[in-house]
């Protein structure tokens, strides 16, 4: 289906530097019957650990405070380039004053009136693990044009390319 083939390690770069430019995504656990959720990804590449900020009071929140929580991170980027799918292990972490003070933003204050002190600010931990990235380096226009030609030279379309990966 694709024109060339996508390599593990450029697939893992290319969704770590995606989810830096454009950080959000769906997070839930991984259990039947369970939705995810839009959140906001605070990525540490190094360490293959994405960092989330919820309330305490929040359904996810509670679910994760049992600890070691099997959960999934669906991702698609704002250029429609990169789409992933990433396993992984939810926790509650914290209260991280360094994760706090690394990642603070207007965005996340509005949140949390008492600040970075709030009581009810908690931090989410991810521990990324295996996976499945989709990238498509063409864009809207690529896929589209794509599309055409295929229903045109009646061929299959190159969407890109998929690989499995282990972001651990």
């Amino acid at each position: 289906m694709a024109d060339r083939n996508l390599t593990v390690r450029e697939a893992e770069e290319e969704f770590w530097n995606h989810l830096e430019k454009s950080n959000t995504g769906m997070l839930g656990l991984d259990q039947p019957g369970y939705h995810a959720q839009p959140m906001t990804a605070f990525r540490e590449q190094e360490t293959g650990t994405i960092w989330f900020f919820t309330r305490d009071d929040t359904d996810l929140a509670k679910d994760a405070a049992i600890g070691g929580q099997s959960a999934m991170f669906h991702y698609g980027s704002k250029d429609q380039n990169v789409w992933a799918c990433i396993h992984g292990e939810l926790s509650v972490h914290g209260p991280d004053r360094e994760i706090i003070d690394r990642y603070w933003n207007p965005v996340l204050a509005a949140w949390y009136p008492g600040g970075k002190d709030d009581p009810n600010l908690t931090i989410l931990r991810f521990d990324a693990g295996d996976g499945r990235v989709w990238v498509n380096e063409g864009g809207f226009f690529k896929f589209f044009y794509e599309i055409a030609k295929a229903n045109v030279t009646k061929t299959l379309p190159d969407a890109g390319g998929v690989v499995d990966v282990n972001l651990q």
